[in-house]
């Protein structure tokens, strides 16, 4: 079985007509549209090795009750939602399944049980805590198959990303079009980056380590295979061990990092601190991995594996307001360089917090201060911060409307008290710090995503795989297109050019440039060469602009250096 529990304000669902011929008829009671407030919605797969009908479902209510405690909620949804798998069992194992799952919770919750068999239109909105998205997968009876290579590789060959029914402008069309990255169920939810995803990649990473450098950051590095006593340290064992990946090794279980806060906080213990290091700007492009069901996965936007831009801010509490408007400044600076607005929020404190609600008081005051010093519009979303300390999010708008919570700004009560960090003040005391945790990118894997898509894969000339194409028109041309591509990379030496000399027509080499959406397709042909000048076609333009070689590399040079 596999199912994913989401944290609600509220769900609304109706069901529209059967999609299955056996199940009955629906009362007109049942027909009618629901709506439960402050739900905990378990969408639920189950699966054809759920044959043990009682076993299933005394794990589904254990796993329920064990969500439902953490986020306080007394109100169940349960949901079929087959998409969760490709492996379902018959509709009467699954309607006997949630029957029963429903008669248990019933003992101490409110629960409602949409219909199986039916299609349903379905609008809920999702908290935005830790714990509001959960996925997890129970697993009762498991068979082992014996394969020779040769039938591994054939079956790991047929595994194809189906584009049937995505759109045009999807990143994982345009994603294989440009050659950026892959996926495998070798290796569900983690990206096989190409050459030239990679080179996006390492762009963005390179415009982040200028950017912080320059903003006083250090950058560390900690491990991604931790002893499981550091997690129970920092929370997570107990709010998200079943999406950690664990192992056994010498006879000690170890988790895979699901987020890096731990590790820099460690770094942090490593030496005593004095006031006079702070504000202490530390900075980590960490890989971490989460636990998710495939049926959640979506390319680059939902994945197992990710690089996280954390960083973290420790300073005193008079060093505070300061530092929170130069995050301010700094995630406006990124989001400018991509043409991507954005609106911000303030999430208030959640109903399962630590710490006073004098500290609680200050805290949220301190945000809402700052906010409205740098004059930006926000929205209070109450109740929605993290257990440990309020925060502001930052929610991008990319070119269809969508919306994209990346930049995240949190103060942070719990991680100082937790790992006991200390720092000595002008006093000659022990005190402790305060810690800002903070992204900018987010996700660096979606991040990309949203930028392919917002950009319909025309990146900037300074981010684009290849920045400039030079075509022949016939092979009478082919040396002065090696000349020219030659004099323009002396004068850009890092520039990402490359020549079509293919015996084929300029039609189908600008067809080609076009669908890797290379910014600048240059076509020299026999008037080029006799006026010694460029043709050049620029981001998808059809019209063809004359250049001599010195005003080329002059343009190109400026967009490059300047990320425009």
């Amino acid at each position: 079985m596999k199912f994913l529990s989401l944290h609600c304000d509220y769900i609304n669902f109706k069901p529209l007509k059967k999609a299955l011929r056996k199940i009955k008829e629906l009362s007109d009671e049942e027909k009618k549209e629901k709506e439960i407030k402050d739900a905990l919605v378990i969408m639920i797969a189950v699966e054809k090795s759920d044959t043990d009908i009682k076993l299933v479902v005394d794990k589904l209510v254990e796993n329920i009750k064990e969500i439902a405690k953490q986020v306080h909620a007394k109100n169940i949804v349960l949901y079929p939602y087959a998409h969760l798998s490709s492996n379902l069992s018959s509709p009467e194992i699954a309607v006997n399944v949630l029957e029963n799952a429903k008669k248990s919770l019933e003992k101490n919750f409110l629960v409602v049980k949409a219909p199986f068999g039916y299609y349903k239109e379905f609008e809920l909105k999702v908290k935005g805590h830790p714990l509001s998205e959960l996925s997890r997968e129970i697993k009762i009876n498991e068979t082992k198959n014996n394969y020779n290579p040769r039938q591994l590789l054939k079956e790991i060959s047929k595994l194809r990303l189906d584009t049937s029914k995505l759109k045009e402008n999807d990143h994982r069309i345009i994603g294989q079009q440009m050659d950026l990255f892959s996926f495998s169920e070798t290796a569900p939810g983690m990206v096989f980056w190409h050459n030239n995803g990679l080179i996006i990649r390492n762009e963005l990473i390179k415009l982040w380590r200028e950017a912080h450098k320059n903003s006083g950051y250090q950058e560390i590095s900690t491990p991604q295979i931790l002893d499981e006593k550091l997690w129970k340290i920092s929370g997570h064992w107990e709010k998200f061990k079943e999406n950690l990946f664990l192992t056994d090794y010498d006879k000690r279980q170890f988790a895979i990092k699901p987020m890096n806060c731990p590790g820099g906080m460690l770094v942090y213990k490593n030496k005593p601190k004095s006031y006079k290091d702070f504000p202490l700007k530390v900075g980590e492009l960490g890989v971490v991995h989460r636990q998710e069901l495939s049926g959640v996965l979506g390319g680059l936007f939902r994945v197992i594996q990710f690089t996280q831009d954390d960083a973290h801010i420790f300073c005193t509490e008079k060093q505070i307001e300061a530092e929170l408007i130069n995050v301010i400044n700094l995630i406006d600076k990124f989001y400018k360089i991509f043409n991507l607005p954005y609106r911000v929020e303030l999430s208030t404190r959640p109903k399962k917090k630590i710490g006073s609600d004098k500290i609680w008081d200050k805290a949220e005051a301190v945000l809402e201060k700052v906010l409205k010093k740098k004059k930006i519009n926000f929205k209070i979303n109450k109740g929605d911060g993290a257990f440990y300390g309020p925060k502001i999010d930052f929610h991008i708008t990319d070119s269809l409307g969508r919306e994209w919570q990346c930049g995240t700004l949190q103060l942070d009560f719990a991680m100082p008290e937790r790992f006991e960090l200390e720092y000595t003040t002008k006093e000659n005391k022990r005190k402790r710090p305060t810690v800002l945790h903070r992204t900018i990118y987010g996700s660096l894997e979606r991040f990309i995503g949203v930028l392919i898509e917002h950009t319909k894969g025309r990146l900037p000339t300074w981010l684009a795989p290849i920045q400039v194409r030079v075509l022949s028109f016939t092979n009478r041309n082919d040396n002065y297109a090696k000349k020219i591509s030659e004099k323009i990379k002396k004068e850009i030496p890092n520039l990402r050019i490359e020549q079509d000399l293919n015996q084929t027509t300029v039609s189908a080499k600008v067809k080609d440039a076009e669908i890797m959406k290379i910014p600048y397709i240059v076509v020299v042909g026999d008037k080029e060469e006799k006026e010694e000048n460029l043709a050049v076609r620029t981001k998808g333009n059809k019209k063809i602009e004359k250049f001599s070689v010195e005003e080329f590399v002059e343009k190109i040079k400026k967009e490059i250096e300047e990320r425009v």
